[in-house]
């Protein structure tokens, strides 16, 4: 019934690589600040401000890849429509809108033209996961229809 793709081990392996270096480079943040203090003439208030906000944006993708990595366990396994899997497109989406909401204060106080670039992807990223969830949360539902009519 459920034909395992080539892709779908790819992409997995694209999420783990993803996974593990954005756990590094959200970790390295702490400790590249200090260097970037010295070596830029910027106030320390704003580097400090920027340390703040890539670290939290970087646990926030953390936990987005770590959710993506959860639900490919389900996909490989052949039953991805499940309870389970809309939790977290849900999760996903709430956390896409606290790094939508991060990048939106920051393009008020420390304005780039990447930030509210950053800010509208993920806040369609948030809409995004909602319409998935609905849509895993539809499935989740004929399925377990169609298992009590056999």
């Amino acid at each position: 019934m459920y034909k395992k793709s080539i892709t779908h081990y790819i992409a997995k392996v694209v999420i783990d690589i993803l996974f593990y270096l954005s756990i590094v480079c959200t970790c390295a943040i702490p400790a590249l600040t200090a260097p970037l203090i010295r070596l830029y003439p910027l106030s320390c208030n704003i580097l400090l401000a920027y340390a703040v906000i890539l670290t939290v944006s970087g646990a926030c993708c953390v936990y987005i890849l770590f959710l993506l990595k959860q639900m490919y366990k389900s996909l490989l396994v052949g039953n991805p429509f499940v309870d389970e899997n809309v939790r977290h497109l849900r999760k996903m989406a709430v956390t896409c809108l606290i790094i939508g909401i991060i990048y939106v204060v920051k393009s008020v106080f420390l304005f780039t033209i990447a930030t509210p670039v950053i800010a509208g992807i993920f806040l369609v990223g948030c809409l995004f996961c909602l319409t998935l969830k609905d849509l895993f949360k539809q499935a989740v539902n004929y399925k377990a229809e169609n298992d009590l009519t056999i």
